[in-house]
């Protein structure tokens, strides 16, 4: 099944439609599950994998290997299948294949994701430091004379 969704991602990687909506769809799943899913304790790095993809389908972030990017985005889609393995309707036990595939791709790409964890805390202070806290400004008084030269 894992196979399948690694095939699926590369061709998903290729249109930036289905990409987005692989990501926006895996945000709505992972934001209406409850504290007791398998995925509860995953949820932290789970959106990481989410914002590294995002990241390098916006050309933001590229310094990653292409393998890592093809095995984030295939966990997204395996996650967003509801008939992967163990269907997902089933209550809780349809997500512990999910959580088992994402956990081995999360060993698997830990290092990358934690470059990009790495490389976003730069970013975010950079863009912070550049923000001026306070715009100096050279103000010049102007006269200005209206109709007699005299003035």
């Amino acid at each position: 099944m894992f196979e399948r969704a690694r095939k699926t991602a590369e061709e998903t990687l290729l249109d930036p439609e289905k990409i987005r909506n692989v990501i926006d769809t895996a945000l709505h799943l992972i934001g209406s599950m409850g504290a007791s899913s398998p995925f509860h304790e995953l949820t932290d790095k789970f959106q990481a994998i989410v914002r590294l993809v995002r990241a390098y389908v916006n050309r933001e972030y590229r310094i990653v290997p292409w393998q890592t990017v093809l095995l984030a985005v295939a966990a997204l889609i395996y996650f967003v299948n509801p008939l992967d393995a163990i269907a997902d309707f089933l209550p809780l036990v349809g997500f512990i294949d999910d959580a088992a595939v994402l956990t081995a791709v999360l060993a698997s790409i830990n290092n990358d994701l934690t470059a990009f964890r790495d490389w976003e805390k730069k970013t975010a202070r950079k863009n912070e430091e550049s923000i001026p806290r306070v715009v100096d400004a050279v103000f010049e008084e102007v006269e200005k004379s209206v109709g007699n030269s005299d003035e």
